[in-house]
């Protein structure tokens, strides 16, 4: 044991000195193990963080949410031209599923609009996201409070002028003083403010409550009725726990084309998403970027590992006569190729490293310049110091093998 310590410190002795004496052809060689080390840990550490944000921003959805509307999450067999022939759904068609559906333990109908500007006073904030839904929302998607509440069913029915902001819109608005109670300006209207949400951070798409607004979907359908075009009408249902997914929907489409009337044959007019099949497209996304990560990286790592072996190779010339005299005086073969095949995964480990301090050096940059947490897992650290350490024995044991079984004479020789 002892023996192969002492080989692993002139190891990493004779990697230092390769470093110091040979500083640019040592460096260009490892640039491919740190570039190809920096670009799977980095791509790996993007997703791995997008995943993550994806996951934290759905926790409070129930897997099993539908959303009911003339759209599709995922690719469809029907044609485009034909879907943009679909009807929109219709707030009767809430009313009346929700009262045909014992099943959906909550339903809420919910209208997707573009943004708009809020003011307050003299101070507005442009782009803010609009979510007119019913009351029903809150318990379909949990949001939490930092002060006030949402607007009761009464307030919904009846599209009262109330409304719910983010936590950046309040202190963008508001900053010191408590919003709670105070009327803001939307739609060329004034709203009494009910509720402020706790902070969230940025959504998995860029949006976030904290720059939305949350109105009785009530008051824009007795603004603008229900045949606008700049509006999409969704249904959104939270069926109960445990329950037979696939006749639920079955029941929902059977219940949907009895309401509007469809004969038998007709394609359904409308699409049942399930929020689980659109988290499954997003793995299967996430999936294929980390296939593209592996296969960029992998060409890096090719490049670097060819770059190693060369130096490693060159090492073994420049140091025949050296491994002549180690042989003379009772070196084994074994003793030759370990301190070889040490000697290259030093080197290469030394690249990963580099390109791992990289990547956590960007990831702390881009996390403090943008509100989107980049997190350099423990597991893709490992996997980088893994990846280094596979390259280098790679790399190294042809050269390694070379040089253990270069005759002793021969080798003494050849450096006189």
């Amino acid at each position: 044991m002892l023996v192969y310590l002492r080989l692993l410190k002139e190891s990493f002795g004779f990697a230092m000195n390769a470093l110091r004496n040979n500083k640019l052809r040592t460096l260009l060689s490892l640039l491919g193990v740190t570039i190809g080390i920096f670009s799977i840990i980095a791509v790996l550490a993007a997703v791995d963080s997008l995943d993550r944000k994806i996951k934290k921003d759905l926790s409070s959805l129930d897997k099993n949410t539908i959303y009911l509307f003339n759209g599709s999450f995922g690719p469809s067999e029907i044609p485009r031209w034909k879907r943009d022939q679909f009807p929109q759904m219709k707030y009767t068609e809430y009313e009346y599923l929700k009262n045909a559906l014992p099943e959906a333990r909550e339903m809420c109908f919910q209208l997707f609009v573009k943004s708009e500007i809020m003011k307050y006073d003299s101070k507005s904030v442009s782009s803010v996201n609009v979510v007119p839904v019913s009351h029903e929302f809150i318990d379909i998607q949990g949001l939490e409070f930092a002060e006030g509440r949402f607007y009761n069913e009464a307030e919904s029915n009846s599209g009262a002028a109330v409304l719910v902001i983010g936590d950046e819109l309040a202190n963008s608005l508001f900053e010191n003083v408590d919003p709670i109670g105070k009327e803001v300006r939307l739609y060329g209207q004034r709203f009494t403010v009910i509720g402020v949400l706790k902070k969230q951070g940025a959504g998995m798409f860029g949006d976030s409550n904290d720059t939305s607004v949350f109105i009785p979907v009530n008051f824009l359908r007795r603004m603008y009725g229900d045949n606008n075009d700049s509006m999409t009408p969704v249904i959104l249902i939270k069926p109960e726990k445990d329950i037979d997914m696939e006749a639920f929907k079955a029941e929902i489409s059977q219940k949907l084309r009895n309401f509007r009337g469809m004969k038998t044959g007709e394609i359904d007019n409308f699409f049942i998403n399930v929020l689980s099949g659109f988290t499954d497209l997003l793995d299967g996304i996430i999936a294929n970027m980390n296939i593209g990560g592996w296969i960029i990286a992998g060409f890096s790592l090719l490049v670097g590992g060819f770059g190693v072996a060369n130096i490693m190779f060159v090492s073994v010339k420049e140091r025949t006569n050296l491994i002549g005299i180690q042989k003379s005086l009772g070196a084994k073969n074994r003793f030759i190729l370990f301190q070889f095949l040490f000697e290259a995964v030093i080197l290469c480990l030394i690249g990963g490293i580099i390109g791992i301090l990289l990547v956590w050096l960007i990831a702390i940059g881009l996390t403090k310049l943008l509100d989107f947490e980049f997190i350099l897992s423990f597991g893709n650290i490992m996997l980088g110091s893994g990846l280094a350490i596979l390259i280098g024995l790679i790399a190294g044991i042809l050269p390694a093998i070379s040089a253990s079984k270069l005759d002793p004479v021969e080798a003494i020789r050849s450096g006189m």
